[in-house]
């Protein structure tokens, strides 16, 4: 790769190359279950978040599905509510996974087609197996990087310890 050189090249051929790469870069990351666990990124940080929230199978009772869909909207998974509560259906339903996950109250659908009932008629919380597969999780067995929620609030804090920003302050 000649870097700092200019290549001619035709828009239609880079632009189809380029969506390609971006297309097979979304498949693997997120939208193809991890083999290790059989779970997507959203699925986990569902999870992440509702074992963060006290959402265990005994000891808790079920919260409201649009509580769940919030924080993990707000701290892990930014994209639409109808994404994240979509995905946690899924872990609901005995016809979806071999296994659920979450245990569900209310309407979570049927495997004739039925939809769910919106997320504000819906509770949940951990289903048993969940709470199993989490229990270890303070002891730093998996690596965690950070989110765009952590990563902002570290660009947040480096800003206000800026030089710059600190002369800027005293010209105000």
């Amino acid at each position: 790769m000649d870097i700092g050189k200019i290549q001619q090249t035709e828009i239609t051929t880079e632009l189809s190359k380029s969506y390609l790469d971006y297309a097979m870069s979304v498949i693997v990351a997120r939208a193809l279950p991890d083999v290790r666990d059989g779970l997507k990124p959203v699925h986990r940080r569902i999870l992440y978040a509702m074992h963060l929230m006290g959402l265990h199978f005994v000891g808790s009772s079920t919260t409201k599905s649009a509580k769940v869909v919030g924080e993990v909207l707000g701290k892990y998974h930014p994209h639409g509510d109808m994404a994240v509560y979509d995905a946690m259906v899924r872990l609901a339903q005995i016809f979806s996974m071999r296994y659920p996950l979450v245990h569900g109250q209310g309407n979570f659908g049927s495997v004739d087609g039925d939809p769910p009932a919106a997320m504000r008629y819906t509770e949940v919380k951990l289903a048993k197996i969940a709470d199993m597969m989490l229990a270890d999780m303070e002891k730093e067995t998996v690596f965690f990087f950070p989110q765009f929620y952590q990563i902002y609030f570290l660009w947040v804090a480096k800003v206000l310890q800026s030089e710059w920003l600190q002369k800027f302050l005293h010209i105000i």
